[in-house]
């Protein structure tokens, strides 16, 4: 019943966070529109020796085109303010199995916890996220396309012990399941010199084995109902990253 709850509040989050992502779209590309011509804007044309000397200490001001960039820059400000609540704060459900560590100003959050003598820590990643404009060749891939029409997070998964090597899978989160892409084996004494032999590509595994594998992680936390949470996190630090990052980029063009 939790996992439904769940479920149910990734897809009530992400379904107007594609309408946002495409709103989002058309006011970034008219802050970049702003950026070319207020770039192309200032290339001075060919003019006598002394008219470019006398255009140049004429032009301590600022240029109106960075006027008209910080106006559209505000603008986007102002939108990202309206369409997203960044004082909100994620409810950690309960049993959730990690200790998570999130630092204003980079793109990943981390996630630790202990598991019977394991150490395992989680990179995870922002958002691929799927707006739905493009849905031209659906039908051409049939279920092979199902996957590239769903948000996801990319995860970096590091299992280890006291002593000896370190497994480090390299996942995709999707609403509903999760996928392995690749599977590492890494000793800590090797060199940087040295090229270890990484195994086969993860998908020409026995099915047996891969099936033992999600299990392995499963049991470990990393799990839809673990996922599905960071799915929303994640959603909600990518909007708050973006505004400070346009407002760092205003604080620049103005100063």
């Amino acid at each position: 019943m939790a996992f439904t709850t769940i479920i149910r509040r990734s897809i009530s989050s992400a379904l107007p966070l594609a309408v946002r992502a495409a709103q989002r779209n058309h006011h970034r590309s008219a802050l970049f529109t702003a950026l070319y011509h207020s770039s192309v804007s200032h290339k001075p044309s060919p003019r006598p020796f002394a008219s470019t000397l006398h255009f140049y200490s004429s032009s301590a001001t600022k240029p109106s085109s960075d006027d008209t960039l910080i106006r559209v820059i505000e603008s986007e400000i102002k939108f990202a303010e309206e369409s997203d609540d960044h004082e909100a704060v994620e409810e950690v459900p309960g049993g959730f199995p990690f200790e998570i560590q999130d630092f204003p100003g980079y793109q990943i959050i981390n996630l630790s916890r202990k598991y019977e003598g394991e150490v395992i820590k989680v990179e995870v990643h922002m958002p691929d996220l799927v707006t739905g404009e493009d849905n031209s060749n659906d039908d051409d891939h049939g279920g092979d396309n199902e996957k590239a029409n769903q948000s996801s997070i990319p995860l970096v998964v590091n299992v280890s012990k006291k002593d000896g090597p370190t497994l480090e899978f390299g996942c995709t989160a999707f609403p509903d399941e999760i996928t392995i892409d690749s599977l590492l084996v890494k000793y800590p004494e090797a060199s940087e010199d040295e090229i270890p032999y990484e195994g086969p590509d993860f998908q020409d595994l026995d099915e047996n084995l891969q099936k033992a594998f999600h299990k392995y992680l499963e049991i470990r936390g990393i799990k839809p109902s673990t996922t599905n949470f960071l799915h929303e996190y994640m959603i909600n630090k990518d909007s708050r990253e973006y505004l400070m990052w346009l407002k760092n980029l205003k604080k620049f063009v103005e100063a």
